[in-house]
């Protein structure tokens, strides 16, 4: 890797908790006034910053997964993220954010986070046909939102038998710890494992994404969770028999001239504001895919190892911004999210997209992207 650029972010100014509910303006808003431009059409961004190839990346909508007729039934007609996650029983569980019923976002019974469970995991045939919960999706962890706070997923992922859960904690951007748990039963009940305090390496430990390889390792992205802070973006491993013990997990750093496992953690690529971010291993290589917030689009970066130099890898824009009633093909009005569908490959690329321009538009869907260079 390139030495690189070393940056500390800022802690975090948050948002007001209020009467306790949820205060959520703020991410909304960001969405909303974030420029809509640049490219029309995605398109291969190289390592040089404004670098950008000829549009060859397409994308579709293939489906609303969440809202009133389709999740209501599970008193989840509005949420958001649907981290997608293979469970050890085949089926497919969306870990979702603060889920209101209701009448919209901010209504009534705020739980988060959620699962949300489709039977059949194919990418073609994902349909939410259940919940943790049955006909009423509880809240997986307890959070009784005192003062605003709530618990935010940043990824769900399986290892054998076992699934585990990451979750940001605090008042939305004032994260106040983050912790780990474990499932054994399909997603059903979570047991807590352990937390990271919120400032750990500069706040830049908040937000993880687990990759797990087949080098019995797990390696961890993990940036800031706040997108008006600017942050890196740290590399840690940890054995897969081991992901619940903080002790276990070793940073790669830059140091003496040389980049190296157990270095202090140092920035893989260029610090930026990072939106949700998700790290996989998949097809023999490795995949990123983060909502990029200037401009505001959904990338991902395609390497070979997790130490590949993330500097010069090409980022590769799968969804692009547009406003309501303009959206077409990979345009999407205030799009977050991105994370990778399970059972998707490079050639035809599934993803669950999240959307937020009004109370009434607020939800989970999937996207298909093609074109991808890998």
């Amino acid at each position: 890797m390139l030495e690189p650029h070393r940056s500390r972010p800022a802690r975090h100014g948050g948002e007001s908790a209020g009467s306790g509910r949820p205060v959520l303006t703020s991410r909304r808003s960001l969405l909303r006034s974030a420029a809509v431009g640049g490219l029309t059409a995605a398109g291969i961004i190289a390592g040089a910053p404004g670098a950008v190839a000829a549009p060859r990346i397409t994308g579709t909508k293939v489906r609303d997964l969440t809202g009133p007729a389709l999740t209501g039934r599970f008193a989840a007609p509005w949420t958001d993220l649907g981290i997608p996650a293979r469970c050890p029983d085949g089926s497919m569980l969306f870990v979702c954010g603060d889920t209101f019923d209701g009448g919209g976002v901010g209504g009534p019974d705020w739980r988060s986070p959620v699962g949300l469970r489709s039977s059949n995991p194919a990418p073609a045939s994902l349909v939410v046909d259940g919940s943790v919960g049955g006909s009423h999706a509880v809240g997986l962890v307890p959070e009784g939102h005192t003062g605003g706070t709530t618990a935010i997923p940043s990824d769900v992922f399986t290892i054998g038998s076992t699934m585990y859960m990451h979750l940001m904690r605090g008042v939305i951007y004032e994260t106040h710890h983050t912790d780990f748990w474990r499932s054994d039963d399909n997603g059903e009940s979570w047991q807590y494992l352990c937390q990271w305090p919120g400032d750990l390496h500069g706040g830049q430990f908040q937000q993880k994404t687990f990759a797990v390889a087949d080098d019995g390792y797990c390696y961890v992205l993990s940036t800031a969770f706040d997108r008006d802070v600017t942050s890196g973006l740290l590399l840690h491993r940890v054995r897969q028999d081991a992901p619940g013990n903080p002790a276990a997990y070793e940073p790669w750093g830059y140091a003496g001239g040389t980049w190296a496992w157990g270095n202090p953690p140092t920035t893989v690529t260029s610090p930026r504001r990072w939106g949700e971010i998700c790290f996989r291993a998949m097809g023999g290589r490795f995949a990123l895919s983060w909502l990029n917030m200037s401009p505001l689009d959904i990338r991902a970066q395609i390497f070979a190892t997790p130490t590949s130099d993330l500097f010069t890898t090409a980022e590769q824009v799968m969804i692009v911004p547009t406003v309501p009633g303009q959206e077409t093909g990979n345009a999407v009005a205030s799009p977050y999210g991105g994370f990778i569908i399970p059972g998707s490959d490079f050639r035809d690329l599934h993803i669950t997209v999240s959307q937020w321009f009004d109370d009434q538009n607020y939800r989970v869907m999937q996207y298909r992207v093609n074109g991808l260079a890998h």
